[in-house]
Formats: C-alpha cells, structure tokens, sequence
C-alpha cells in the first residue's frame, strides 16, 4: 500500500522552492547511504524552474556528491532543443549545468530536431528508460494544474488512459502546445517518492482534489503516489482548501 500523504507549507514560492531543494539534497544522502540509484524525475513550469535555481545555490553551498545522480523529466513539449517552451530549456536557463553533471546523466526528451515524429520521440524516450534507468525514480517532482493534470495527463483525454507503456506520444494537448511526450501513471507508479510543486491560489482546488484522492476524470494528481512517501509542497495559497 502506498504511504499516507504528507503536506508541506511553505509562505511563497521562494521559500516553497528553498524548502524542496534541502530536501532533496538531504533525501540524496538517505538513498545514497541506503544503496538506492539516484533517479530523479523533474518537473517544469515556475516551480521547477524555482526549483532548480534553489537546488543549484544549495549545491554552490554544500559541494554534495552528485556523482550517482540521473535527471530525467516527467512529460516534454515536443519542441526543438533550446526552444524556450521546453521544460529542459527552462531548467538549464535557472542553472542546471551548474549541478556539475555530465550531459550523459541528463535524459531530455527528443524534439522534432532529433527525432522522426512524435510517436518516435515517445518511444526513444522509452528506450533510453528502460536502457539507462537503474529500476524507478527516487524522487519524481510533479507539477500540477488547475485542471488537476500532471505531467502532460490531463484529466478524460485519451493518453490518461494509457498501460502497458513508459512513455505516450500526447496528440490535441488541451495546453499548448498540442504536441508533448509524456510518462505514463505506470511509469510514474515506479518511484519510491513523489513531491508535487504547486503554488497559486489558481490551483486550490486541483490540490484538494489531488490530495483527497478524486477519481482520473477529476484529477490524474490523484491518481499518483509513491512507493515509500507522497508529499505535497504548497505555497500558503496553494494549500488555502484543505483541511489542516
């Protein structure tokens, strides 16, 4: 059985990606002296990208080892490399190559530029999974939407309800840009720890329905959990809905 939610509450966004960024270096160590592969699955959108900028500063003050890390991320607009859309462009805009990390650790999704159509970018993505993955993430970081979709699942469109798959080619989008590689919920079942990133009072009512566990055509937030550990980081107003 999946462990309990946990929430956490943190005044802004500032603070809220501070607060993520200690815990993840701390939960590196943990996984680390635990002999668990360091898979970490991002997320894009203002928090990932504030974020990424907390966990590059607290690496600048603590020089952690790193060195067993992989980086992969949750769901990719299929856009070409370094377009401004993209979930890894905006991570490497907030400092990502300031981690230290060899490129051969940073698993991006490929674009139109490296890939035959959308269908091929989805299955590359797949392959490069199940090639250089070392058995699930140990933490996957998920933003959610106000429709309550994670990753690019949105809550009644057909690639929701994919299985038997890693990855999905997502067709008609309902955010733009209509084009997205994405994880499956299969795939995202296979992490030990699941952090959702969520600020804005715009997004209230995804994370109660995320949190109370409302049905797929409701909320795919709520239909992810981790192994070990689910956690909700929320900005006050994020968190404004729920019953605490």
């Amino acid at each position: 059985m999946p462990a309990p939610v946990e929430i956490v509450v943190e005044r802004d966004q500032d603070a809220l990606a501070t607060t993520v960024a200690r815990c993840l270096q701390a939960h590196l160590e943990q996984a680390r002296a635990a002999g668990r592969p360091a898979e970490i699955g991002l997320t894009g959108g203002s928090m990932g990208s504030a974020t990424m900028a907390a966990w590059v500063q607290a690496q600048a003050a603590c020089a952690a080892d790193l060195s067993d890390v992989a980086l992969w991320w949750g769901d990719e607009r299929y856009l070409p490399a370094g377009d401004p859309d993209r979930n890894d462009t905006q991570a490497d805009e907030a400092g990502l190559a300031r981690l230290g990390l060899p490129e051969s650790a940073v698993h991006r999704v490929p674009g139109p530029d490296s890939s035959d159509d959308l269908a091929d970018a989805a299955a590359r993505y797949a392959a490069t999974i199940r090639s250089a993955g070392r058995g699930g993430f140990e933490v996957l970081m998920l933003g959610v939407g106000p429709d309550g979709h994670v990753a690019s699942l949105f809550p009644g469109h057909p690639a929701q309800q994919t299985s038997d798959a890693i990855t999905v080619a997502v067709h008609g989008s309902p955010k733009p840009p209509p084009e997205r590689v994405s994880l499956t919920f299969e795939a995202m079942e296979r992490s030990h720890e699941v952090w959702f990133l969520v600020r804005g009072g715009d997004k209230a009512e995804a994370v109660r329905d995320g949190v109370e566990g409302a049905p797929p055509e409701v909320s795919s937030a709520a239909q992810v959990r981790g192994t070990a550990r689910t956690v909700w980081f929320l900005d006050e107003e994020a968190a404004s809905l729920l019953r605490r």
